[in-house]
């Protein structure tokens, strides 16, 4: 009889493990030195023929053992991986992950508990407690009683913002109660609409937002028209270009009609705990509910998301109840309640490497390393606006930079980003902005240098006019 697999827990699961990462580390490695740059060259038919190379039979007669399939899936994979910690690759809000955040998924997932129930994570729930007030008291310094969600994201987090709006707004559901409208600039993040729509609320209503952020004198006469209960919708940092809302602005318009806010800080949250850049926050503390996203500023693997609020009793209208994770009476026993923690059930402790990161680097840490993508992202903005072959729209709000060759058309842009993606060469990503196609470059590596800024340019420059 063949012998069993080993598992991953218990006393004998380091010793079954180690081999196992060597393995694991040894294709990474190998995988890295196969792409050669920031992403796989040849475009997705040829990334996809190389995986359905390497992988054959998806699920053979007779297994090849572990280190085998570890060793060759892991090393395609790698090869075929758009990896964020190279320095070319700038498209999106994708984070290379801190190699102490790594490891604390590696812990999270050898453990395995699901945040469901306290009898499957008496630790690791009583760690998620202490992390989550302390992130949310930075954001609502004053709040009676901070807390926080951990979510798979801004997009988790946008969603139940607003469904915590729907019920507030509704406490003894009645078939005539009424539904809160979302108002939101049109540059706000597609989940919130989208929430809307799967939520069943009414038609959200959309701001144009030509200077790119939301405008209060706007708000002001949309909010004025408005009958009934409305959640507005704010924005720090957006996903084209980083721009942050007039928070402080946009609450007082709030206040005056009586509506609710809530600020999409999935990007630009982090800036809370930068003393050069915690200013651009001014006001967040006065929204209802706060979308803060660490596996973007954060340096966090996925998912790492939060929706945070100054009183823990606005998560109220989440709770649920089912015996066999929260009986009414080992709830009144003491054991902790954590079904009403999130929209869904089985839940990893992605805290515990948020925890691990908080730990190891400390306050100052983190808003270094804010601080220095912030600066890098500048000088990247810098060199290109004093080259004659490139234009800027505008200085970085954060870390994103939106630029386009001197003289070059909307599809010629586009057309340029396609060939830089199938080259493997470069990752850049594609904004409009004042009614222009722009590239985008979104710095999130502490780690890029001048020098990588100028060969990111020179290569730019040589790929413009081929």
């Amino acid at each position: 009889m063949p012998a069993l697999p080993p598992l991953a827990g218990g006393a004998a699961g380091p010793a079954a493990l180690r081999p196992l990462v060597d393995t694991v580390l040894t294709a990474l490695e190998a995988g890295a030195r196969d792409r050669g740059g920031p992403l796989p060259p040849g475009g997705p038919e040829r990334v996809a023929r190389d995986l359905a190379d390497a992988l054959g039979d998806v699920l053979p007669a007779r297994g090849t053992g572990a280190e085998e399939a570890l060793a060759a899936l892991t090393r395609v994979v790698a090869a075929g991986s758009a990896d964020p910690a190279e320095p070319y690759c700038l498209a999106h809000l994708h984070t290379p992950p801190l190699a102490l955040a790594a490891a604390a998924d590696l812990a999270a997932s050898a453990l395995n508990p699901s945040l469901d129930s306290w009898d499957q994570a008496p630790a690791a729930s009583a760690l998620e407690a202490l992390v989550t007030r302390a992130l949310a008291a930075e954001l609502f310094p004053a709040g009676p009683a901070p807390d926080a969600l951990v979510t798979t994201g801004g997009t988790e987090s946008n969603q139940l913002a607003l469904l915590l709006a729907r019920e507030r707004a509704r406490p003894h559901p009645h078939p005539r109660a009424p539904t809160p409208r979302l108002v939101h600039g049109a540059n706000a993040h597609h989940s919130l609409p989208h929430a809307a729509w799967l939520l069943g609320m009414p038609e959200p209503l959309e701001i144009p937002t030509p200077t790119g952020t939301l405008d209060p004198d706007a708000l002001d006469r949309a909010l004025a028209a408005e009958a009934g209960p409305v959640l507005v919708a704010a924005t720090a940092g957006t996903t084209d270009a980083g721009l942050v809302d007039p928070l402080d602005a946009i609450a007082d318009v709030c206040a005056h009609h009586r509506a609710e806010l809530h600020v999409d800080a999935a990007y630009g949250g982090l800036l809370a705990l930068s003393p050069r850049h915690r200013d651009r926050l001014a006001g967040l503390h006065r929204a209802t509910t706060v979308t803060l996203d660490l596996h973007k500023l954060g340096w966090q693997p996925v998912a790492a998301g939060l929706l945070a609020v100054p009183d823990t009793t606005l998560l109220a209208p989440l709770a649920q109840q089912a015996d066999y994770l929260n009986a009414a009476d080992d709830t009144d026993a003491g054991l902790p309640d954590l079904l009403g923690r999130s929209l869904r059930t089985t839940r990893r402790p992605d805290v515990l490497k948020i925890a691990v990161t908080l730990r190891a680097l400390g306050r100052d840490g983190l808003a270094e390393l804010t601080d220095r993508v912030c600066a890098t992202a500048h000088a990247l903005a810098a060199l290109l606006d004093a080259h004659p072959r490139f234009e800027v729209h505008a200085a970085p709000a954060i870390s994103t930079v939106l630029f386009r060759p001197t003289g070059a058309g909307d599809d010629d842009l586009a057309a340029l980003r396609r060939r830089l993606l199938t080259d493997g060469t470069a990752v850049l990503g594609r904004a409009t902005a004042a009614g222009r196609r722009w590239l985008k470059a979104t710095v999130l590596n502490p780690h890029t240098t001048t020098k990588d800024l100028e060969a990111l340019v020179a290569l730019l420059e040589g790929s413009t006019h081929r």
